[in-house]
């Protein structure tokens, strides 16, 4: 769901207008499609609509409303003004011919995309054509001054996509390093910062001095640490229980105070939305100067950060009270989560120095935070799934992959981190706020998963919703030894995390309120969230209307770019797999049937790269079956890999 047309949908100000939606908002306010109401706010007139337009195979339009109590116009080919598939458009209802609601298209107000790309092929025959990336559909275009037909089999061009003309010729997929400028052209993900950024950026302090802050609460006495991956660059949160008064201290990197609105930092941010981690590098949200050097809360440096201060009951663990303020931390150490790892095991025997003494803290919180897992997991639910994570050589091709499980150190800091995001949520004075939301799922989902789990002998009868139903299949699955493999079927079939302005609850966290508040660095939500909060704290209302005005719009931008976010990097993983698969074609692998059709299926692959998926045609398969299977096409510019089944093994679970 578009922000612009959320915004002039429920109503707006001109001044609330992304830079990006300001000629649209002029045009629409021209030939008097928006208008100004009585409240002040500008909304779009009763006889327009604002959608994406979906396109049939008959070349037949229709636009989407945001509004679901209205039926979607129907735009006849003639009406489309050029406008494309997925396009934001609004369009003008008409009287039309076939008796329904139509309309005609008046302005594209967004492209879906700017540019296609698409990569020559040059088949057996020496047949040339051009496919598109996206779609693997051919298209057609030129260059000035080239013939395309020149051009080697595998080259990768950048097309313009309103006159087919080739703006850049990105490379040729037998380099393994093209993955990384498709991946991220496929997603509109960012590498460089524009040349404004990088100037606000380096005027940024390289350090703290925490005297220069007397308003700040300061908290330089308390032996604060990070806990993080060996390989992090930024640090966006500290924590410090004291141990005496069960008070837990979560500190986060201040990045509003050094990233002020519509500032080209924060236009930018706002663009990326997070920051994308690819195996070899990260592009990140915000320029290196704060994502890893002022924003970073090092160890031994004075640091800006906004705290959640958190008083718990000491026999139940409850919150008793909770603190937002700004504060100056002067954290002590940097662990590692191997280091904790390492000490919980050992129970800090081999401990010294200043880890030894924060270890007498931590080690009292970790034995609460095993406690609050524990309690947690009454209401919400533990799916067992791994993190991959891919390791890629000096040429860009796929070295390993190691599977990541959640260690008693990632548990430590994530209750920490939990107990703030749901702090945070509950700070909601208002109806709308920035919530991280999971929905329930309904109930016919799950019995449909419940029902393609039968034909492997996995059976549910007593059940009474559907958390109770989850429960139930998680302990069938144990008894059949495929706890992985059910729970990434229940992952699957259920709807995915968002924000909203409007508090649902988090369905898989157990969860009734609960906001991202811990990650400012590499997530704008959780920027939105702690301006938010400031502007309780300090009694600032209009930029609190300014804000909760917006918010329904800016949760929509924050959930379409987390969801890009996510699809650059499994795409990214899925092309680097397909280059291993190619360099293994004819090779027998054992597999696991993980997804049955009607006549196709997947499988993932036994081998010591971890996690690759290939696909099948469905020969009286079965969920779960182990096959032999023999890779025989790679498409390396879709990342497909198809393979076929050389003999069945078993039924047996397999052992990754």
């Amino acid at each position: 769901m578009n922000e612009f047309a959320l915004q002039i949908t429920n109503g707006c100000k001109q001044s609330d207008i992304d830079e990006e939606y300001i000629n649209a908002f002029e045009n629409l306010k021209k030939i008097e499609a928006i208008k100004e109401e009585n409240d002040g706010l500008f909304r779009l007139s009763s006889l327009y609509r604002i959608g994406e337009l979906y396109l049939s195979k008959d070349g037949t339009g229709f636009v989407e409303s945001i509004q679901k109590s209205e039926v979607d116009l129907l735009i006849e080919p003639e009406n489309l003004k050029n406008s494309k598939r997925g396009d934001l458009v609004v369009a003008k209802r008409i009287i039309a011919k076939r008796g329904r609601a139509s309309g005609k298209i008046i302005l594209t107000v967004k492209k879906a995309h700017l540019y296609n790309l698409a990569y020559i092929l040059i088949d057996e025959f020496k047949n040339f054509s051009m496919l598109n990336l996206r779609t693997n559909e051919p298209l057609s275009a030129w260059m000035n001054g080239l013939d395309l037909k020149t051009l080697k089999n595998g080259t990768v061009l950048k097309i313009d996509i309103d006159n087919d003309e080739v703006k850049e010729i990105l490379g040729n997929l037998d380099d393994p390093k093209i993955d990384e400028k498709i991946s991220l052209l496929l997603y509109d993900r960012e590498n460089e910062f524009p040349n404004n950024c990088l100037e606000q950026a380096s005027h940024t302090p390289l350090e703290v001095d925490g005297d220069e802050y007397p308003n700040r609460v300061d908290l330089r006495n308390l032996d604060f640490c990070t806990i993080d991956p060996v390989t992090a660059k930024d640090f966006d949160d500290a924590i410090y229980f004291d141990v005496n008064n069960f008070i837990l201290y979560v500190a986060i990197a201040d990045v509003s105070y050094y990233v002020d609105y519509f500032s080209p930092i924060d236009m930018e941010a706002k663009k990326r939305g997070f920051t994308t981690y690819l195996p070899h590098k990260a592009f990140p949200m915000l320029p290196r100067e704060l994502s890893e050097n002022i924003c970073s809360l090092k160890p031994r440096v004075d640091r800006l950060a906004f705290v959640s201060k958190i008083t718990l009951n000491p026999n139940s663990l409850a919150p008793t009270n909770e603190e937002f303020f700004e504060a100056i931390i002067h954290s002590k150490h940097r662990f590692n989560y191997d280091e904790v790892d390492k000490l919980i095991e050992t129970n800090g025997e081999e401990a010294f120095g200043i880890v030894k003494e924060l270890w007498v803290n931590l080690s009292k919180l970790y034995k609460i935070t095993q406690t609050l897992r524990a309690k947690r997991l009454k209401d919400g639910f533990d799916f067992r799934t791994e993190e991959m994570k891919l390791s890629i050589d000096k040429n860009h091709l796929l070295k390993n992959t190691v599977i990541e499980t959640g260690t008693p150190s990632h548990s430590l800091i994530e209750e920490c981190m939990l107990l703030a995001n749901q702090a945070s949520a509950k700070r909601a004075t208002a109806q709308e706020w920035i919530f991280r939301i999971h929905e329930p799922p309904q109930i016919s989902k799950i019995e449909e998963l419940l029902s393609k789990l039968s034909t492997i002998g996995l059976f549910v009868d007593n059940y009474e919703d559907s958390p109770s139903l989850i429960r139930a299949i998680q302990k069938e699955a144990t008894n059949l030894g495929l706890e992985n493999e059910v729970d990434s079927m229940i992952i699957k079939s259920l709807k995915q995390a968002s924000y909203a302005p409007l508090n649902v609850g988090h369905f898989g966290l157990g969860f009734t309120h609960y906001s991202h508040f811990t990650s400012p660095i590499r997530r704008y939500s959780d920027l939105i969230l702690h301006r938010l909060i400031k502007t309780q704290l300090n009694s600032d209302i209009k930029e609190r209307e300014y804000l909760l005005r917006n918010i329904s719009p800016l949760c929509a931008r924050v959930s379409e770019l987390e969801r890009k976010t996510t699809k650059c990097e499994w795409d990214f993983r899925d092309r680097k797999f397909a280059r291993w698969a190619s360099s293994h074609k004819d090779e027998i692998f054992e597999a696991e049937i993980i997804e049955i059709n009607d006549n196709n299926a997947k499988a993932v692959l036994k081998t010591d790269i971890s996690g690759i998926v290939v696909n099948l045609k469905n020969d009286d398969l079965l969920l779960f079956d182990r096959v032999e299977v023999s890779i025989y096409e790679v498409n390396i510019a879709m990342a497909i890999i198809m393979a076929k089944v050389v003999k069945k093994i078993s039924k047996e679970p397999m052992d990754f």
